[in-house]
């Protein structure tokens, strides 16, 4: 007598399948040498070594009061953008409330 065939059963062995492709995806990715140097054009290389030479740029290090302004106003208008998906997003869970 065969079982009869039930949608969860399938849904089981589909979602079992796509585990083991991802996990062999995964061990596939592992598989690959790890990158070094001997990968990097040789005139990318020299430009990078010149550039860590030299060590920091000074402007990173300046007290610019321009940069503290932009950074006080990158600050808020992120703060305001994340208030606005907040209220956004209650209102997509809770319709009429607010």
């Amino acid at each position: 007598m065969q079982r009869p065939t039930s949608f969860t059963h399938h849904a089981r062995l589909a979602m079992l399948a796509a585990s083991l492709v991802f996990a062999s995806a995964g061990a596939a990715a592992q598989d690959k040498p790890a990158a070094d140097d001997a990968l990097v054009n040789p005139v990318a290389a020299r430009q990078q070594a010149q550039e860590i030479a030299k060590g920091d740029p000074a402007r990173w290090y300046r007290n610019d009061s321009e940069q503290q302004t932009l950074r006080k106003e990158l600050g808020a208008a992120l703060q305001e953008a994340r208030a606005a998906w907040q209220r956004d997003t209650a209102q997509l869970r809770h319709p009429g409330q607010q």
